[in-house]
C-alpha cells in the first residue's frame, strides 16, 4: 500500500475542497464517485465537469490526479425511502434524523473505496464528513469513521487511513481553507462548478453557487458563504488600515 489516496467525491462543494487538500498531500490521487438512485444526479454529471476544469486551471495538482473511478451503487436507493432517493419533501423522521439521511451510504462508500484501494494499492481514503454543522447523521461521526478504519483495517489484513479534513470546522472555514489551497481561483471553481443542493436546482446561480435556495443544504452553503464573506471583508478592512 503506497502514499496514494482515494477521494470520496461526489460533486459537490465539501468533497472539491476534500480533494484539493489531498492533492497538497499525497503524492498520487485517484477520484471515485457513486450513483446511489439520488434524486439529485445532477452532482454526477458537474463531477467530470470539475475535474476537467481542476486539471486544467492547476497544472501542478494535474499531474497528481489520477483515475476516476464511478461505481453503481443503485442498490442503496432501492432500499432507502429518503428524501434524497425519492421525490419527497424534507423533514425529520420518527428518529429524530433528517429524512435526507440515506442508512449505510458513508459505510458503504468507504468500504467500496477501500475495496478499490486494495486493487489500486492506496492506503488513504478521504471523505467530506463533517461532525461541525452535521446534520444529526450517524456516519459522520468522527467514532463512527475511526471505528470502520479499524474494521477494514481488519477485514482486508490492509491498513487504512480515513481522513475527514473537515470534521471540526463549519462551512465558513471550508472556504478559507478552500482560499488557502487554491485561492480566489479555486473558490470561483467550486462556486460555479460543484453541486450540493438536494433539489438538484442549477437554475440560479447565488453568491455561494448554484441551488435552490431552501434545501438544508443550500442553507448551510448560504451562511457558510455570508460569514466567509464578512470575515474575508473585515479581514481588507483591517490590512488597509494599517
Amino acid at each position: 500500500m503506497t502514499e496514494c489516496a482515494i477521494v470520496l467525491f461526489s460533486g459537490g462543494q465539501d468533497s472539491a475542497t476534500c480533494l484539493a487538500w489531498a492533492l497538497e498531500r499525497f503524492p498520487k490521487v485517484e477520484t471515485i464517485g457513486f450513483d446511489y438512485g439520488q434524486t439529485h444526479s445532477v452532482e454526477l454529471e458537474v463531477r467530470q465537469v470539475f475535474l476537467g476544469k481542476l486539471r486544467s486551471q492547476f497544472p501542478e495538482w494535474a499531474e497528481k490526479l489520477g483515475e476516476d473511478h464511478s461505481v453503481d451503487l443503485s442498490v442503496l436507493g432501492s432500499l432507502s425511502d429518503t428524501a434524497l432517493t425519492s421525490e419527497r419533501e424534507i423533514e425529520m423522521n420518527d428518529a429524530g434524523l433528517p429524512n435526507t439521511f440515506v442508512p449505510g451510504r458513508n459505510l458503504l462508500f468507504l468500504t467500496l473505496a477501500a475495496a478499490v484501494g486494495y486493487r489500486r494499492g492506496a492506503k488513504h481514503l478521504v471523505g467530506g464528513m463533517c461532525e461541525t454543522d452535521y446534520s444529526g447523521y450517524p456516519d459522520c461521526r468522527d467514532d463512527t469513521l475511526k471505528s470502520l478504519q479499524v474494521t477494514l483495517g481488519l477485514g482486508m489484513d490492509k491498513r487504512y487511513v480515513i481522513h475527514t479534513p473537515l470534521m471540526w470546522i463549519d462551512k465558513a472555514e471550508t472556504w478559507r481553507l478552500t482560499e488557502r489551497l487554491g485561492g480566489k481561483e479555486l473558490i470561483e471553481l467550486i462556486r460555479r462548478d460543484t453541486h450540493s443542493c438536494y433539489k438538484g436546482d442549477r437554475s440560479k446561480l447565488h453568491d455561494w453557487g448554484y441551488g435552490c435556495g431552501a434545501c438544508p443544504a443550500c442553507d448551510l452553503r448560504k451562511a457558510g458563504w455570508l460569514a466567509y464573506s464578512q470575515f474575508d471583508q473585515e479581514t481588507s478592512n483591517s490590512e488597509e488600515l494599517k
